[in-house]
């Protein structure tokens, strides 16, 4: 990393897609060992961003670091530097648990005398040890989750990016998902970049929070700092202000192109 205190650094970021631009000029950094989550209504731009840090999406304009590594140019160094989970799980279903991990060990070259404990150790944190010879395609949803934290865990990123990630989760999986994630970030100093349009969690969870809609960042800092500049009590409020009270009205052109978006991965 080039800069010790800085694990993610975006400037003049700009995505576009069939006439729709996701994401409009944002520019901001996230210091390593932060809890930084993007709080935003669905269509914001969140998950277009995240997938462009990941590089799995390309830029229409802008610059991206990673770890101190180019996102566009230099972008195995940043996938090894690592990890992500979507809100769609990316699991092999005809798999079982133990497997799905052992092939993240053997992709990420997890040298082979460490994988099985390694994977062991992961397995029994998220509680799914005993499940470990069993299909993933028999597990429920959270169980799913827990084991994609654990898959994402296992090469020791340095970076944690979770997209929507306790989506459609019941309480008690949110709820363990967030105190494991919070104790490798302390004991760890793991830096985790989440998108939510959940407040209560945002405020939860976070160490500074950026609000964005229709593409743009409204506001970025603590919550105590965006209740301040908002001048507002609450969260809520601050949010409401900055992105309106108006129910969205959009057109179906424009409902259009965003699904299509939503389709092939930019939306």
């Amino acid at each position: 990393m080039k800069n010790d205190d800085v694990a993610v650094e975006v400037k003049n970021l700009t995505k576009d897609f069939k006439g729709l631009r996701a994401v409009d000029s944002i520019s901001f950094s996230v210091r390593g060992g932060e809890m930084f989550a993007f709080l935003g209504p669905n269509g914001a731009g969140k998950s277009t961003t995240i997938k462009i840090l990941t590089t799995i999406l390309n830029p229409t304009k802008g610059e991206v670091e990673v770890n101190g590594f180019d996102a566009l140019k230099e972008r195995d160094s940043v996938r090894k530097s690592i990890g992500v989970i979507f809100q769609d799980h990316t699991l092999d279903d005809d798999l079982t648990a133990f497997e799905n991990m052992q092939y993240h060990a053997v992709l990420y070259k997890i040298p082979k005398k460490q994988r099985k404990k390694k994977i062991e150790d992961l397995l029994k944190y998220v509680d799914l040890f005993d499940r470990k010879d069993d299909m993933v395609k028999t597990f429920s949803g959270g169980m799913k989750r827990r084991l994609e934290i654990a898959r994402g865990l296992l090469h020791s990123p340095e970076v944690l990016f979770l997209d929507e990630p306790t989506l459609g989760l019941d309480v008690q999986t949110r709820n363990f998902l967030w105190e494991y994630i919070k104790e490798m970030n302390k004991k760890k100093n793991l830096t985790v970049f989440f998108t939510t349009h959940n407040m209560e969690e945002a405020e939860r969870i976070a160490t500074r929070i950026a609000i964005i809609d229709r593409g743009k960042i409204l506001s970025n800092g603590t919550v105590s700092e965006i209740k301040k500049s908002t001048k507002t009590k609450t969260l809520e409020k601050a949010f409401l202000k900055l992105t309106g009270y108006e129910i969205r009205k959009q057109s179906a052109g424009s409902l259009d192109r965003i699904r299509s978006a939503r389709r092939m991965g930019h939306a």
